[in-house]
């Protein structure tokens, strides 16, 4: 029976606004530079007085034009990503220290070029299952001894936070987000299905090491009605816990968007350092479902599946390399992700990712970035069982360069080569090229 079950509704977004609005306006901060960032600028200065008054708002929009060559079913599709984003300081608004609010509402529309290719991991980040609008993000976090510990209760996607390779971000393949394995399993609160739960997560003093777990609903909204934004909790659902801990050597100091406390993120600073510093990042993680899921292939003396755990986890490491010339915006990271699951109900049991990303890589062209990516997906022996011809693993790999043309405008040709497509031995290489476009309003 559900405990709770708010709707999608435009007064969830319109509420925090109110709540900034009618707040107290505390001392100026430099805000962003809207004017360089975005295609629709400071509205005439309103933007930044909003960043004063403790809210910021934004809103961008993804779409992959996507053409495959060599799968069982060629052609170009489109497929779009839109994003609505508000962020309120409550600690700005009215007193509350160290707190934050967030909402984020996205739209996705279309679909083909993962089902036409027939890959088990997919070949773009931005196509769902079933088109709809959705409540993403909305919660409540609090921070606690002097921002050391945090505490995170609402609506959250796992993949904001968790197993992320910030230096393999720019790449199309789902694979390079959620790992192949965690993302096969049963419905984890990642894009665009999230879950509620709470998160909690602590760092050193010096920002340079952090622990962070989260429990969530075992299966996000209502699957019955896939359209339709709502927590539905329910023993039947179970929970899923994910915990992660992690070193980030070069991070003293900073926050990251949308989570950390805003009382540690200046914007121009944050973004200074995105752009002239480099990275370092290892973690290593664990989850689990408290649910039991159906074995793929064995079965009890009458003949039902077997009952068993589904849970794995992952090692992850990126460190920037080396600079390019004297231009502190160009350098070379590198990135390298293993992750591991259970062998008996995941079709995926172990993957592999491994890249680099170039930043700067022409002189004359310091703020574009060019990355490349290999991932494999190894098939587990259950699921091969079930599979006539089946390979050992699907493999991807992948080529991207984005360079922005205008400000809050950026294009992005992709090139994607993947072998046993679906799983199959038989599969012939598919060839997918297309190009993003990504608009910051």
């Amino acid at each position: 029976m559900p405990l709770l079950k708010p709707f999608l509704r435009p007064s969830a977004a319109s509420g925090l606004l109110l709540i900034a609005l009618t707040g107290p306006v505390p001392a100026a901060d430099e805000a962003p530079d809207f004017t360089a960032t975005t295609l629709t600028g400071d509205w005439g200065g309103r933007r930044s007085a909003a960043w004063q008054e403790g809210f910021q708002w934004e809103a961008g929009l993804k779409a992959d034009a996507l053409r495959s060559r060599g799968a069982p079913r060629d052609g170009t599709h489109t497929i779009s990503h839109l994003d609505l984003k508000l962020r309120a300081d409550l600690e700005k608004l009215f007193g509350w220290e160290s707190a934050v609010g967030y909402v984020n509402v996205i739209d996705n529309r279309g679909a083909g070029p993962n089902a036409r290719v027939d890959s088990v991991m997919g070949v773009s980040n931005i196509e769902v299952a079933v088109p709809t609008a959705r409540l993403f993000h909305t919660w409540l976090q609090k921070g606690f001894f002097d921002d050391h510990f945090s505490l995170l209760a609402g609506i959250y996607p796992i993949d904001s936070e968790f197993f992320a390779l910030e230096s393999a971000s720019l790449l199309l393949n789902p694979a390079y987000g959620t790992p192949a394995d965690l993302a096969l399993t049963n419905t984890p609160s990642i894009f665009n299905n999230a879950a509620f739960g709470l998160r909690a997560k602590w760092y050193s003093p010096e920002r340079t090491v952090y622990a962070m777990g989260a429990l969530m609903d075992g299966v996000p909204n209502d699957p019955g009605h896939p359209r339709v934004s709502t927590v539905h909790l329910s023993r039947r659902d179970g929970a899923f816990a994910i915990a992660e801990l992690g070193w980030i050597p070069l991070e003293t100091g900073h926050a990251l968007e949308p989570t950390d406390p805003a009382v540690v993120r200046q914007a121009p600073a944050l973004l200074a350092h995105e752009r002239y510093e480099g990275l370092s990042k290892y973690a290593l993680g664990l989850w689990r479902y408290s649910t039991r899921q159906p074995d793929l292939v064995d079965v009890d003396a009458v003949g039902d599946p077997l009952q068993r755990r589904s849970q794995g986890g992952y090692l992850l490491a990126e460190r920037t390399l080396w600079g390019l010339g004297d231009d502190p915006l160009r350098n070379v990271t590198a990135f390298a992700r293993y992750t591991f699951a259970d062998r008996d109900t995941i079709a995926i049991d172990r993957s592999w990712n491994l890249g680099l990303r170039v930043r700067g890589p022409l002189a004359s062209r310091p703020l574009d970035t060019l990355v490349f990516g290999w991932t494999r997906g190894r098939l587990a022996g259950k699921y091969r069982q079930l599979q006539a011809g089946a390979a050992a693993a699907e493999e991807s790999i992948e080529l991207t360069w984005r360079f922005e043309v205008a400000p809050g405008v950026a294009l992005q040709p992709d090139l994607q080569r993947i072998r046993h497509a679906g799983g199959s031995a038989a599969a012939h290489p598919v060839t997918v090229v297309g190009m993003r476009l990504d608009l910051v309003f």
